[in-house]
């Protein structure tokens, strides 16, 4: 079951441990000072992070999964920096063992995950602490060859200096003579580099796996081959708990290619020898499906069913943020607002067509699997759940990503129909959804309804926040999948709602659940996307009943939280605030996730004849704290911004008796070339510690691009996405 095409990022444990030509440092992601664990097999215990070859080649292992967001380079940066290696002979590598234990990531309670915005916010203290530590040995090594003390020795970039005899030893020649120390030196903050002296944390390094995408030879999930694989296409259940009552597949089975029809709990699989004889045979199958509560959803009836629990306050939430007495703070409020805002269920879009690769062993109890994922500790506990076996019969090779969004985080299902098509047939199969498939049976990010009301004082200072969010659980669920008991409140769909960037005195935020019945998953900015958006809509409209500009009612607002008011001022000088524009509208939006904040303004035009909105600029301020990589911060907010943009302008999913109503991208439409603004991203870097910066684009998007349009036609627009339709209807005509 091994693959004979196996590239250096998978190397076999042994490999990595025993190389022949290399010294291999252990370095632990525990709390410093790091302790090495024995292993009998290994001149070095087995949590390896870097290892240096007599060439000079260093390989740093780089645990979080590679979507395009720079993470593969970003992690290895921060080790190397320490480490003070030569970039140019750093090689990052994914883990040689997929042992969270080893590599797993802190801020994901030591799961390989890369959602949430947390590689580098997870491992960067770590990788510096393990990277001064190889550094420390390799010091000590030259040390003892040349019979001086460690502490007259210095490093340039993968080289030990003795600038009193002016030797130098390059830190691949120290590789050929070093021997692991008996214990391994302990590395405390003081130890750690000043940032003045970085050379890679805070600059910009070219990405390591950039070249090959631009070439064509990157390598993802979809293109991995095996003899004798066996390709797979699934005719999924068009609704959540419906699986094949009755299945007609002879048209299927008489089609040249076609080697056997498989059922499967939720559909039905065609096995074949190419892609396009399984797909062709797929369109053949004839099912009936069982019933379930799912084949009944509306989508749109129950977004008006939502909208109604939302104001109807007698239906109590679960909390999720209460600071202060809202309740006594409103009823003593001079002035009380509301408001009211939707959201519709959207889809991840990502352009790598969901696939998977799988061998499974005679005896069922173990499996070897090749796929692009966001989540191998999940991939790892499904399987193995799948197969009733332990997860170290589980061998995973890690792969390029081509857009992941959060959908190759939650739940494995095209990696476990693989493994359970591989088990059917005896052979490797391969299982790849088509673009219509992913569509018709796709994990969406969840649709909600906002009440949102605020109380004032006399002079017009905001006192009390009541935010209440109907919608569906994305962590119900992927419990209910899991056949655990749901939690009574989803954390990410409450996302952006405790508004630490507003220090209001009381404020609470709840979460009323209702069981929509729709496939859900996190979703690039999940809920803080829908939750910006209502509550920047909201405030851009108490400014204007008071009169106020909004600007200058968020500087209010923010007047204890001096980061956002730097942004403010970013974005205010960026897109020259206060000039006036003929037949154009500016708006402006604030947003904070995971201790990222970050602050948008769109310029927008609208036809009024035919509804349709142009964004012809955003001008964005990003505040991540340390900006590890600010190029790639820029990069990543621009991202941001360009899948925010569909998601307010076009972008939405409508299920109707429990069938998906879109297709593909002719009828739901992503963002053209022809829709894009210029877009500007400042990046202020801070003393803070550095957070996450994939997903803060997106929630800057709608409010912005909202208040725009109330700024230049005085109508409020309350429904995600801004369809020419509907903001026809908002203008009466």
């Amino acid at each position: 079951m091994k693959n004979q095409n196996r590239t250096d990022a998978h190397l076999t444990r042994r490999e990595f441990v025993t190389a022949a030509t290399s010294l291999t440092l252990t370095l632990t992601l525990s709390p410093y000072p790091m302790v090495r664990e024995a292993n009998a097999d290994a001149p070095l215990p087995i949590n390896i992070w870097v290892t240096i070859e007599t060439d000079g080649t260093i390989s740093i292992v780089s645990p979080a999964a590679e979507l395009g967001q720079g993470t593969f380079t970003a992690l290895p940066a921060v080790f190397a920096d320490e480490l003070d290696a030569d970039w140019s002979k750093v090689k990052p590598v994914y883990p040689p063992v997929w042992d969270e234990k080893l590599y797993g990531n802190p801020q994901w309670n030591g799961l390989f995950n890369t959602t949430a915005s947390l590689a580098t916010r997870g491992y960067f203290k770590p990788m510096r602490i393990a990277g001064a530590q190889a550094r420390r040995v390799l010091i000590e090594a030259a040390a003892e060859r040349w019979a001086v003390p460690a502490a007259e020795l210095s490093t340039e970039p993968s080289f030990v200096v003795h600038k009193a005899s002016g030797r130098r030893m390059s830190y691949g020649e120290i590789a050929g003579f070093a021997k692991a120390p008996a214990s391994l030196p302990p590395i405390t903050e003081a130890d750690l580099k000043n940032p003045e002296a970085f050379r890679y944390i805070g600059k910009d390094v070219k990405r390591i796996e950039l070249p090959a995408k631009v070439n064509g030879s990157a390598k993802y999930g979809i293109d991995f081959q095996l003899p004798g694989m066996l390709y797979a296409a699934v005719l999924q259940s068009p609704y959540e708990g419906g699986a094949p009552r009755q299945v007609d597949d002879a048209a299927a089975r008489s089609l040249t290619g076609v080697s056997d029809v498989v059922r499967l709990p939720a559909g039905v699989a065609v096995l074949g020898h190419s892609v396009e004889a399984t797909q062709k045979a797929k369109a053949k199958l004839k099912i009936e499906w069982t019933d379930a509560p799912a084949a009944r959803l509306d989508s749109e009836r129950a977004l008006e069913e939502f909208a109604k629990i939302a104001r109807d306050k007698s239906k109590a939430g679960v909390t999720y943020t209460n600071s202060g007495d809202v309740e006594t703070a409103m009823r003593r409020a001079a002035r009380v607002f509301r408001g009211e805002y939707r959201t519709r269920l959207t889809y991840h879009a990502q352009m790598e067509p969901m696939n998977a690769t799988a061998v499974v062993a005679p005896d069922g109890k173990s499996a070897e699997i090749w796929v692009g994922t966001q989540n191998p500790s999940g991939l790892h506990n499904d399987v193995a759940r799948l197969l009733e076996t332990d997860r170290s019969r589980i061998t995973f090779h890690q792969h390029l990503v081509g857009g992941g969004f959060g959908r190759r985080g939650g739940p494995q299902d095209v990696v476990l129909d693989a493994v359970r098509l591989a088990k059917a047939s005896g052979k490797p199969v391969k299982v790849i959804w088509t673009r219509e498939d992913d569509m018709a049976a796709g994990k969406f990010r969840p649709m909600t309804a906002h009440h949102i009301e605020a109380g004032l004082d006399a002079a017009g200072k905001l006192l009390a926040w009541h935010h209440r969010v109907v919608a569906d659980s994305v962590q119900g669920y992927r419990a209910r999948l899991a056949g655990t008991k749901p939690p009574e409140m989803d954390a990410i769909v409450m996302q952006g709602t405790p508004l630490p960037q507003y220090p209001i005195p009381n404020k609470r935020a709840e979460h009323v659940i209702e069981v929509l019945g729709a496939r859900l998953s996190s979703m690039r900015g999940v809920g803080v996307f829908s939750n910006a958006f209502a509550v920047e809509s909201f405030i851009d409209e108490m400014a204007k009943e008071l009169g106020k500009d909004p600007l200058a009612f968020r500087f209010e607002l923010s007047h204890e939280q001096p980061r956002v008011q730097d942004l403010l001022h970013a974005v205010a000088e960026m897109s020259d605030w206060k000039r006036p524009r003929d037949g154009r509208g500016l708006g402006l939006a604030v947003s904070e996730k995971g201790d990222t904040l970050a602050a948008g303004v769109a310029e927008v035009s609208l036809d009024r004849a035919n509804g349709k909105i142009r964004v012809h600029n955003i001008w964005a301020a990003i505040d991540a704290g340390l900006a590890v990589q600010p190029k790639n911060i820029v990069a990543q907010t621009e991202g941001g911004i360009v899948l925010g943009l569909g998601h307010v302008l076009r972008e939405k999913i409508t299920i109707r008796q429990g069938r998906v109503q879109e297709s593909n991208f002719n009828d739901y439409q992503v963002p053209r070339m022809a829709d894009m603004p210029r877009i500007e991203v400042r990046v202020l870097s801070t003393d803070n510690p550095p957070t996450g910066v994939g997903e803060d684009g997106v929630p800057l998007v709608a409010g912005a691009v909202g208040n725009a349009i109330a700024a230049l036609t005085g109508v409020r627009l309350r429904e995600l996405p801004f369809e020419a339709e509907r903001v026809r209807a908002a203008l009466g005509s």
